[in-house]
């Protein structure tokens, strides 16, 4: 089983969704980053279940969470760096390229 290792940015976008979700509903703030987190936690048993992101050179691949794609990179079988979570809308070209 891998080790997720949550990037210091990938943490800041959870706090911003969380943040921003908050000002109308805490509970429902919480309950996305929740769900975003254990998405995540899949990974640890199934790093290659998001699929690749073919724009860049190294091993990126995307999960999907409701409206939003969790970003990571798979360092070696024991090692999965969280990158980023993004909302759908966004584009994530701007922050993985």
């Amino acid at each position: 089983m891998a080790r997720l290792n949550w990037t210091a940015e990938a943490e800041r976008w959870l706090r911003d969704i969380y943040d921003y979700i908050a000002v109308e509903n805490p509970i429902a703030a919480a309950e996305v980053v929740d769900g975003i987190y254990n998405q995540a936690q899949h990974l640890a048993r199934f790093p290659e279940m998001g699929h690749r992101y073919a724009v860049i050179d190294q091993e990126v691949r995307i999960l999907l969470y409701g409206h939003y794609r969790i970003a990571y990179a798979v360092r070696s079988h024991s090692e999965i760096d969280i990158l980023g979570v993004f909302h759908g809308a966004l584009d994530i070209d701007r922050y993985l390229l």
